[in-house]
């Protein structure tokens, strides 16, 4: 889609994450707490007013794409997640962070960190020492892990103090540059179901005197995308995953908890709310590289262009979406308190920050031709995207 700006939709709605006491970087932190693991202060962070019981045993289970506003809008196909929800012992929310994209969320939960602490901030960067963009799920350049995020990872953290952990998922996982950049410090278990990973992260359970799991699950986010949120195929995915976690907590050990969260949620987005940059003259000018995604968008300006791409991206989105300024960005808290963000970090950043309203996105017929024809799609800062849900499951 090309020409005249759309018509404007407000901003409600698009606000910060919530750094530092509510976004999935304090999970893993909070969980540890249960544990006997203090925060690095020596205090034990809690989530709100929410702290969990002590545990010797606990297991996190992410399914990647479970926004709590999905989960809300179709409980008839998830009964026992709603149901936990719904109550206040056992469900809570949080706030995915920015952008709400997997690599960004998976560092955040592995390391108990916001996106500005840990460096992982967004699902396409341009790496200052190449100069060239890096896609991080894929991990498609020659970029040591450790270097990229030197930050103490959770899992390191837990093992050094007496706590056996171990990370369930796919075996193509195993020695990935995501894995090794965020989730090192555990035992890898490979699983290539999820019955088969449900009954790995039980027996590791039993090991140790405290023992935590980590327990990844994929295919929901991938329907997301291929068939959109609103799909029958989607639904009957997440059935599928409302009876996985209940199989799950009825498997664990009696003195384990089990957790539930997500990454991040998803918006379903029409062929008539898309706007393509690559047939787009106005949004091209003075851009070097397109990275980010299309809900959320890291624009790496050419030299000396950055201040006049910021004014183009502001007037042509006007309406459909929030636009800063690296800077801005920053002192705004998208990416963590200011005072928490790495100048370093801050430097992968694009020099132009956007945050698509509503269902509108900025895609790239040519550069990106497989993402562009997605369905269901995220990064952004809307409810759909942000909130998670976090369900706890106690069985002793």
């Amino acid at each position: 889609m090309s020409g005249p700006p759309p018509p404007a939709v407000d901003e409600d709605g698009l606000d910060p994450p919530a750094y530092p006491a509510g976004a999935l970087s304090d999970v893993i932190p909070v969980i540890g707490g249960a544990l006997g693991l203090p925060d690095a202060d020596g205090r034990t962070r809690a989530l709100g007013t929410w702290r969990p019981e002590p545990t010797r045993k606990a297991c996190l289970l992410l399914v990647d794409g479970m926004g709590r506003e999905l989960l809300r809008r179709h409980a008839a196909y998830a009964p026992y997640l709603a149901a936990l929800l719904a109550e206040p012992e056992t469900g809570h929310s949080l706030t995915a962070g920015f952008p709400s994209t997997t690599s960004t969320s998976l560092a955040s939960v592995g390391t108990g960190l916001p996106p500005g602490a840990h460096g992982m901030l967004g699902y396409r960067l341009m790496v200052p020492a190449t100069g060239k963009l890096m896609n991080f799920l894929r991990w498609d350049q020659n970029v040591d892990p450790l270097e990229w995020q030197p930050r103490e990872t959770m899992f390191e953290r837990m093992t050094a103090a007496g706590i056996t952990v171990t990370h369930v998922s796919a075996p193509r996982f195993a020695d990935s540059g995501l894995t090794r950049s965020v989730f090192r410090g555990a035992r890898f278990s490979g699983a290539d179901s999820s019955d088969e990973a449900a009954r790995r992260a039980v027996e590791a359970l039993g090991s140790g005197e405290r023992s935590f799991v980590y327990l990844y699950y994929r295919d929901l986010d991938f329907i997301g995308h291929t068939v959109g949120v609103g799909s029958p195929r989607w639904r009957e995915e997440l059935s599928y995953v409302d009876g996985l976690v209940q199989r799950l907590a009825e498997q664990m050990p009696a003195d384990a908890t089990l957790f539930v969260t997500a990454d991040h949620g998803m918006v379903d987005v029409p062929q008539d709310h898309r706007i393509d940059m690559d047939q787009d003259w106005e949004l091209r000018a003075g851009v070097a590289m397109l990275g980010g995604e299309a809900r959320a968008r890291h624009v790496y300006a050419t030299q000396g262009a950055a201040r006049d791409v910021l004014a183009i991206w502001e007037e042509r989105l006007e309406g459909v979406a929030v636009v800063r300024s690296r800077d801005q960005a920053v002192a705004e808290g998208w990416f963590g308190p200011p005072d928490a963000v790495d100048a370093a970090m801050a430097a992968r950043v694009g020099d132009v920050i956007v945050a698509m309203k509503r269902d509108w996105a900025v895609v790239a017929t040519e550069r990106e031709a497989v993402d562009a024809r997605q369905i269901g799609m995220h990064g952004s800062l809307t409810p759909e995207e942000q909130l998670v849900p976090l369900l706890e499951i106690r069985r002793g």
